[in-house]
């Protein structure tokens, strides 16, 4: 399986954009005419199915309950402006059950089970990513599936920070080796993100002994607000905006990746 088939987008901490980064990195690889599946792993909170305006028929609880699998309970959002599925910009989604007790209650081996469950369906697509839920939650370890890449979405708070390093332990503790790419979110400019990334990497370099690398950062846009309050994702809304462009370039480091042509760390085509 091509290892950057899975992708993972994690942070420690809310609230910095994680949901709407791993929608708009999702849409972006579907633009870039790649067969997506976007799983909404936050298993208490999920709201991916909020931030696209979708409805959907069924969603993990139903796979839990055993009314329906996982291949039944997916759905596909069709963004209009690429359109639809010819030109590129359609995605599949499993959606989450946003506050349900049930979901946030599963044991490790059920969450483990869910993951086997992705990679199973893996084969029907060049990427699935999972955005999932903020914090330290074993359920949020589990469901970092070993041979993709996690990226873990930071931006230049204290306690972003903070938590991010964190996750960061406790990651490489339970998957020794993992593939964790650093993207800066809401960065003034790149010289601004290099900075965020350093702080975090120099603390995971001196009391981790590893250096994850720099995979790209999206700008602070008003546009990025616009978009969520219209529940669409931004490269629909708004494609020329700047955090289009920057998240489209970072779906291009991954395809780079993808492709078995990664660059060296720290490299990046972000510009500011």
């Amino acid at each position: 399986m091509n290892a950057i088939r899975m992708i993972q987008v994690a942070s420690g901490k809310g609230g910095i954009g994680k949901t709407w980064f791993a929608v708009s990195i999702a849409h972006a690889l579907a633009a870039a005419r790649r067969r997506v599946l976007l799983f909404d792993g936050d298993l208490g909170l999920a709201n991916i199915d909020v931030q696209l305006g979708l409805s959907p028929r069924h969603d993990l609880g139903d796979v839990i309950s055993g009314r329906v699998t996982l291949a039944e309970a997916i759905v596909t959002y069709r963004p209009e402006s690429m359109g639809g599925a010819e030109a590129g910009g359609s995605f599949d989604i499993l959606a989450g059950k946003s506050g349900s007790g049930v979901l946030s209650a599963l044991t490790r081996p059920e969450v483990a089970g869910l993951a086997t469950g992705l990679v199973a369906l893996s084969d029907a697509y060049d990427h699935i990513v999972s955005d999932l839920a903020a914090g330290l939650d074993q359920s949020v370890m589990s469901l970092c599936v070993n041979g993709g890449i996690t990226i873990v979405l930071v931006s230049d708070e204290p306690t972003s920070l903070t938590d991010a390093y964190a996750f960061i332990k406790l990651l490489t503790m339970q998957e020794p080796g993992a593939d964790i790419r650093i993207v800066v979110n809401m960065a003034n400019d790149k010289d601004h993100a290099r900075r965020t990334h350093a702080a975090l990497t120099n603390a995971c370099r001196n009391f981790l002994g590893i250096d994850p690398p720099f995979l790209g950062f999206v700008p602070r846009d008003e546009l990025v607000r616009d978009a969520i309050r219209h529940q669409m994702p931004i490269l629909f809304r708004h494609p020329q905006a700047r955090a289009s462009e920057a998240v489209q370039k970072i779906a291009r480091e991954i395809l780079i990746l993808s492709a078995g042509n990664p660059r060296p760390a720290g490299a990046s085509t972000q510009s500011a």
